[in-house]
């Protein structure tokens, strides 16, 4: 099917849509990107009617539209609804999958080298408290996941594969669907990070076949901060002990035994901003009104044009490596410290961020790199503001030498 990409006409009125892009040049999207103007809209009319009616009452109005979010998410997943669960960012979600399952003594967790700082945590505590074993799969000489080096890792003690789609300090993409592949082929659990890909890219779980996936709202989905979910496929949700329960997951009580929820949101606590609720369900609403795949070749589009327009000029170096990027641009300039850089944009309104070694400690430690310059593009930016930063770049330069 072809994919009919953004129009300059259409790129416009999206920016036009979100205030945001009149004042500044956005390229920290893999931070936060700038929400639409309809999703700050809404949850700030939602807020208004608290202060008036009541948090209860303005719940009880907006029923049909919060429980809505669960059907978005779903949709945009391929997912069934009693699969998603609602939570606080990808780090909540993704710690309720982990640490819910039942580890022992000499099991094995296979990961990437990309894998996120707070994943890696979870391993080493597991380690620490149960004798799990971390094994982890290194990117080949090209930057690429070796899909029959993480195959002939499996073994009888392997529990857990988990694995990040798109790193914190990277631009690289694993090909998580030929993962879910040999996950399923051995029956193993397959836990995906998906923090910095949904919203950027299309994520079908049926054709991933992870078992578990974290979300958080405030990236390329472009939702509130304190949003994101979980998604926990129906048939391995018992495997998953909640780490904290009450009467959302367990809505069945007697003075001796409870009941769980027979669906994913045994995992959530009723209490929760049902204005940031509303707010991602709008931020969902959003991007696939426009269409995943479109999104997607636009910020493919971007990305390509930021890494050859930097490579271009001497003494930058852009890091990412792999067959296939994505929208995260990560470089360095000589003998110029990536804070430094970050601070002089920011003095001429365009956003970036760093990449710290402690982000994707196994990928910086190998590559040797204790920061990067991180720009990460959207489908609302645009040409103009890749040359407006690179220019700025080379002035930079210019000045410190």
């Amino acid at each position: 099917m072809e994919i009919i990409t953004l129009s300059e006409q259409e790129v416009q009125s999206l920016r036009a849509e979100t205030k945001g892009t009149a004042q500044r040049i956005h390229f920290n999207n893999a931070g936060a990107s700038l929400p639409p103007d309809v999703v700050v809209e809404t949850m700030v009319n939602y807020l208004n009617e608290e202060a008036i009616y009541g948090g209860y009452e303005t719940e009880y109005k907006y029923r049909e539209e919060l429980e809505n979010t669960y059907a978005l998410i779903a949709r945009m997943l391929n997912a069934g609804k009693n699969e998603v669960a609602i939570v606080e960012n990808a780090s909540t979600a993704w710690g309720i999958a982990f640490n819910g399952l039942d580890f022992k003594k000499g099991d094995e967790i296979i990961t990437c080298e990309m894998e996120y700082v707070t994943n890696f945590i979870g391993f080493l505590n597991v380690k620490k408290t149960h004798g799990v074993e971390i094994r982890v799969i290194a990117n080949d000489a090209q930057g690429n996941f070796p899909l029959q080096e993480l195959e002939d890792a499996i073994s009888p003690k392997t529990k857990l594969i988990a694995i990040t789609q798109i790193p914190s300090t990277a631009g690289s993409v694993i090909p998580v669907a030929e993962i879910g592949k040999i996950a399923r082929k051995y029956q193993i659990l397959y836990l995906l990070d998906a923090c910095q890909s949904i919203g950027q890219m299309p994520v079908d779980i049926k054709e991933i076949n992870c078992d578990m996936l974290a979300v958080t709202g405030r990236k390329y989905l472009r939702a509130p901060r304190g949003t994101g979910f979980l998604y926990v496929r129906k048939e391995i949700q018992d495997k998953i002990k909640p780490i904290f329960i009450d009467s959302m997951g367990a809505p069945v009580v007697s003075l001796d035994d409870y009941q769980l929820r027979n669906d994913a949101r045994r995992f959530e606590l009723y209490e929760k901003n049902r204005a940031l609720i509303l707010g991602l369900g709008k931020a969902i609403e959003y991007a696939l009104n426009i269409g995943m795949d479109r999104i997607w070749q636009r910020i493919q589009l971007l990305a390509g044009l930021m890494r050859q327009q930097l490579e271009s000029i001497d003494g930058i170096t852009v890091h990412d490596t792999g067959d296939q990027k994505c929208g995260n641009v990560t470089f360095s300039v000589d003998d110029i410290d990536s804070a430094t850089i970050k601070n002089e944009l920011a003095a001429k309104q365009i956003n970036v961020s760093i990449g710290k070694a402690i982000s994707t400690p196994i990928y910086m430690d190998k590559n040797h790199l204790s920061a990067v310059v991180r720009a990460s593009v959207h489908y609302y930016n645009t040409e103009e503001e890749i040359k407006t930063m690179c220019d700025v770049l080379v002035s930079v330069m210019k000045q410190e030498v």
